[in-house]
């Protein structure tokens, strides 16, 4: 059978760039496995994928002509049906060999089935050719690619209506130097391309073989076909290009994927604007260069932005001075804009606009903005005084503190969505929070406040930089609260993977908060603190606080492994739902080095025997009474027990986590010995009774840092 490599390619009308390199890589992918799912292509064979602003392509290494023959037995049906009493074939049995291809006198096979006997027959599945494959391939790969929205289009005999994502022109599909007859969307496969609109050397690009795909677009087409390698090489230019004017493009892979998508033959090229429109806040700037333009900005060493820019063209000329000229004529108006905005916005104070919340909705259910900000207001009080409760011991210089503390939260609080209403915010939702921290500090407000103001959205994605202060910390934890328990209040809850308030990232940023701060605060009292802040009627959902804090369980479990810890370790820390998060690094550290002592797989085991009996046992607990300790086993543990616990409490108490699990490990000898020697269901009640109580007061002692027995195997 010929083996060469295989070539597949759609031209098309110019794909969304937001969704190409998706595109390119499911195109590939879904040809590739459809192929090896029919014996076309071997499961370890090389898959290179293309996409251009104008064309999907893959190229898959050693593809077979023809698929080999595959031996099949086939189930027929059971005995009883598929003969009758002299042995011969029922008028059932002839049907269905005829259905499998077979004929009446193909030779049967009897066997049982897990019920009865049934009859198989053997047969050979003949393999399917290149074209039939490929074909099959085509059309799977039409009904599963991730298209962000159809489009449906005419096809040239003026009658026929398809659907993709744009209309297509052209198919190449060649395997080695032969043309694949196959067809898709009224297109028959051939060899022919083309190259950049402006820029190939000739309108056509006819592939003499698969394997010279890349190498003819990019010689005869002028095309860049594979769009790793023209990010890259967009990428490359943007620093040279800066490091010419001793600046560095700014770092955004989304808008370097955005812009291989929008060329085929990439040039980098410096612009700049004028210097007046530096007075405007920088992210202002970047924001609009960015977003309406696909410009790079250019910051300097200490990350500030500079008057230059670099654009990235789709053409080559001798001379660019009116493409340079273009863009810069064409940014000016968008950076006009923005100062205009933030010229105006500044007209008014932030004070001015708290009444305009009241007409802002936020929800349906959870009324307008101008409420939302009281009950962040509410949450935030609540969290101050928790603080308050939490530091030992409170002194008047404390008192002091917590006093101006909770004036810059209650200040930061009643202004933070007051930005929502400027027309910069309006124009670039992305702002907000930043916007009201730059109109604030031009209002004189204190930095705490007008800082506060400006974090009070953070951390606003994995890897984000938490709030900076505390007037802005404890912001940011009453807003993401706020949101929580109000849309868990109205059971607006994720789904699968649809979360479009972004609970997930609200939890993951209360948890980031919490643990990194370290800060001494409850999980279960600040969603207290939450709902205390909303009215009675206005949440529907009565068990939203359980659901709320279940749900932020599992967020903290997902993210600590995805931080390297392992399932155990984290199992057993998150099973006792430790209220204080900010522990909770502490408590994995411990958890770790007890594993590692030679004491750990005993006493894990032993802890989950143990729990187990328990979970057999009366709920109602009963003192340990020494004087019932018959034997010498139970005697000694419960000597031992009475030695280690309150050490291992102490130590427990006072946050030395490691420490205590240490110490508990000395248990381990008694505890082997008990369960050797001790029967702990005895016959006498009052026997069994004081052992459950002594086992009982072992599990409580080993199980305040951990679940240990979460790290038995």
């Amino acid at each position: 059978m010929s083996v060469q490599n295989l070539l597949v390619e759609l031209f098309v009308e110019e794909l969304p760039p937001k969704a190409l390199k998706k595109l390119g890589e499911s195109f590939a992918s879904l040809i590739a496995q459809s192929l090896k799912g029919q014996g076309l292509v071997a499961e370890g064979a090389a898959l290179t994928s293309f996409a251009t602003p104008r064309r999907l392509a893959v190229h898959i290494e050693g593809v077979t002509a023809r698929a080999a023959d595959k031996a099949l037995r086939v189930k027929l049906m059971p005995v009883a049906v598929g003969l009758d009493a002299a042995g011969q074939p029922t008028a059932a049995l002839l049907k269905k060999l005829a259905a499998a291809g077979l004929g009446a006198d193909a030779p049967l096979e009897r066997a049982p089935d897990g019920k009865a006997e049934a009859l198989y027959a053997n047969t050979v599945q003949a393999g399917a050719s290149l074209q039939q494959g490929l074909q099959a391939a085509l059309l799977d790969m039409l009904k599963a690619l991730p298209i962000p929205k159809v489009m449906s289009y005419q096809l040239a005999d003026g009658w026929t209506n398809v659907n993709f994502v744009r209309p297509v022109h052209g198919l190449v599909a060649l395997h080695g130097a032969e043309v694949v007859p196959v067809e898709l969307l009224g297109l028959q496969a051939g060899r022919s391309t083309q190259g950049h609109r402006f820029e190939a050397t000739q309108p056509r690009v006819e592939l003499a073989h698969a394997d010279d795909y890349a190498r003819q677009l990019c010689e005869q087409g002028a095309v860049v076909a594979s769009f790793a390698e023209r990010r890259e090489l967009i990428r490359s230019q943007l620093e040279v290009a800066g490091a010419k004017l001793g600046l560095k493009p700014i770092q955004d892979e989304a808008l370097l994927d955005e812009v291989c998508a929008l060329v085929e033959r990439p040039n980098v090229l410096s612009c700049q604007f004028e210097q007046e429109f530096l007075a405007v806040p920088q992210e202002c700037l970047i924001l609009t260069m960015k977003a309406n333009q696909k410009y790079f900005p250019l910051l300097d060493a200490h990350g500030r932005l500079t008057r230059h820019f670099l654009v990235v063209s789709n053409i080559q000329p001798q001379d660019a001075s009116a493409i340079v000229q273009g863009n810069e004529r064409v940014v000016r108006p968008r950076l006009a804009d923005a100062k205009f905005f933030f010229d105006q916005d500044r007209k008014r104070t932030l004070e001015s606009r708290v009444s305009g919340l009241a007409k802002v909705v936020y929800h349906g259910q959870l009324g307008s903005q101008g409420e939302r900000a009281e009950r962040v207001r509410a949450i935030a009080h609540a969290i101050v005084n928790q603080l308050r409760e939490a530091t030992v011991p409170y002194t008047v210089e404390a008192k002091d503190q917590f006093d101006v503390l909770d004036a810059k939260v209650q200040q930061a609080a009643r202004l933070a969505k007051t930005d929502l209403l400027t027309d910069m915010v309006g124009e670039f939702p992305e702002l907000q929070g930043v916007m009201g921290g730059y109109y604030a500090r031009h209002e004189g407000l204190k930095d705490g406040v007008a800082i506060a103001i400006e974090d009070h959205y953070k951390p606003r994605f994995a890897g984000d930089a938490l709030p900076r202060n505390h007037t802005g910390t404890v912001l940011a934890l009453a807003d993401k609260l706020e949101t929580l328990v109000g849309l868990f209040g109205i059971k607006q809850l994720p789904t699968g993977d649809k979360d479009p308030f972004a609970l997930r990232r609200h939890a993951l940023g209360v948890m980031r908060i919490l643990v990194e701060k370290n800060l001494p605060l409850s999980l279960p009292a600040l969603v207290d603190a939450a709902l205390g802040a909303f009215p009675e009627d206005m949440l529907t959902h009565a068990e939203a606080r359980e659901d709320l804090l279940h749900f932020a369980y599992e967020r903290m479990t997902g993210a600590l492994r995805e931080q390297g810890y392992s399932s155990q370790e984290v199992d057993a820390v998150v099973a006792l739902r430790p209220p204080r998060w900010g522990e909770i690094p502490k408590r994995l550290a411990a958890v770790r080095a007890f594993a590692a002592l030679p004491e750990s797989a005993a006493l894990a085991a032993a802890n989950k025997r143990v729990g187990n009996i328990l979970k057999k046992s009366e709920d109602a607990p009963v003192a340990l009474q020494a004087a019932l300790l018959r034997e010498p086993a139970e005697q000694h543990l419960g000597a031992a027990l009475g030695e280690v616990e309150p050490v291992a409490t102490r130590l427990f108490d006072s946050g030395e986590y490691a420490a205590s699990l240490r110490e508990l490990a000395r248990l381990r000898e008694p505890v082997d010995a008990f369960f050797d020697g001790v029967m702990v269901n005895a016959e006498d009640a009052q026997l069994r009774a004081n052992r459950l109580a002594l086992l009982r007061q072992l599990h409580l002692a080993m199980n305040r840092v951990a679940d240990l027995s979460r790290l038995a195997q």
